[in-house]
């Protein structure tokens, strides 16, 4: 792992995630540029001494010198957002694998260049949008591939969190003082933050990409370097419409990401606060309500499933279905390859940096619409 030291919020839910399986252990790390704290996590962590190194040089370094079989297999990334890039190019580089958080990168031409470290490495990339790992997110987007809904028409797609309304990025809050910042955070606040969680699930859940937009990028807060709301029209494949809402000013909201898709005869919606459930609506039938471990669901739903109806999943349980995926991928042992080894990838993380890219470029000029170009994938 590299990041995610004490006193870190998303290192300690990809360590529980990772555990989950027992797929993961984790052997090694650098969790800190501070060699004090770094070490205090390696050993709260139960890392042996000589395996929390004091930067990720040493660790690649050290490892790849290790025998195959001793060398950690992958590298986990969990740093703040201006870091993944690099670190991200040196881990493929020495032959590892890499899953890291989301945003890929600062910007679109970092994203590029992880993509062809990914191909030249033949080395495989996985990104933590987490609730893409939902059961009952795969059962809505399977749902609306094999046809249920017919012709798609609408994708609304709405985050919505408040605990950005005041300045707390300037009163000593961490996890909000490099989110705010351009040089760690990259070019969007709430734009790269959430507003990609926001574009990954349309997009994934859709099964339609995104091809223009128009948008709208506002900073609320005096003095805050960064925008903290965007809204955003879509024209998606097919003819279909969509609007996504982002903000972390929205006071007194905790973490409402909700997502509607409507085609001709019906359409679903989920949101990530009860993420178990999932309802569907019909022109010619009563409503349906779907539940976790309830009856009808698609097997590759089931295979995201832990436990019985009744018992709460949630957010580390998703999580944990991406790392299960990752190391399905890796060692080539997936039941239903495509099914339970799926995870975001390369395309999912230069799609989600084309977007930010896209949104800023339009809010800040005149024109109405803004094509969302990502172009050809690096090959290997």
């Amino acid at each position: 792992m590299a990041g995610g030291g004490e006193g870190a919020f998303i290192g300690a839910i990809h360590r529980a995630a990772a555990a989950l399986d027992g797929r993961w252990r984790l052997v090694a790390g650098t969790f800190s540029s501070d060699p004090e704290r770094n070490r205090r996590s390696g050993e709260t962590l139960g890392i042996e001494p000589a395996r929390t190194y004091n930067s990720l040089d040493a660790l690649l370094t050290a490892e790849a010198a290790l025998p195959e079989g001793e060398r950690v297999d992958a590298i986990s990334i969990v740093t703040p957002n201006h870091l993944h890039a690099p670190m991200a190019i040196a881990a493929l580089d020495a032959g590892f694998h890499v899953f890291c958080e989301k945003p890929m990168a600062l910007d679109l031409e970092q994203s590029r260049l992880i993509a062809q470290a990914a191909a030249r490495s033949g080395r495989h990339f996985g990104l933590a949008f987490t609730y893409s790992g939902y059961p009952l997110v795969e059962e809505a987007r399977v749902r609306v591939s094999r046809g249920d809904f017919g012709k798609i028409r609408l994708v609304q797609v709405e985050y919505s969190q408040g605990w950005l309304s005041q300045a707390i990025d300037r009163e000593g809050n961490k996890q909000a003082e490099w989110r705010t910042d351009p040089a760690r955070a990259g070019l969007g606040g709430c734009l790269g933050d959430i507003g990609t969680h926001a574009f990954h699930l349309a997009e994934h859940v859709s099964g339609l990409h995104v091809r223009e937009l128009c948008a709208d990028l506002t900073t609320h807060v005096p003095e805050r370097r960064l925008d903290d709301d965007v809204s955003v029209l879509l024209r998606l494949d097919g003819g279909a419409r969509g609007t996504l809402k982002a903000t972390q000013v929205a006071a007194g909201d905790e973490n409402g990401l909700k997502l509607r898709i409507h085609g001709e005869h019906g359409g679903l919606e989920w949101t990530q606060m009860e993420p178990n459930t999932l309802t569907l609506r019909w022109l010619d039938r009563p409503a349906e309500t779907l539940r976790s471990g309830g009856p009808g669901l698609a097997e590759s739903t089931l295979l995201r499933l832990r436990t019985p109806a009744g018992h709460p999943e949630g957010y580390i349980e998703a999580f944990a279905n991406l790392y299960r995926a990752f190391a399905a991928r890796i060692s080539n042992s997936a039941a239903v390859p495509g099914v339970d080894d799926w995870f975001p990838s390369i395309e999912a993380g230069l799609r989600t940096m084309a977007f930010v890219e896209s949104v800023i470029a339009n809010s800040a000029s005149e024109e109405k619409w803004t094509e969302l170009a990502v172009g050809p994938l690096p090959s290997g």
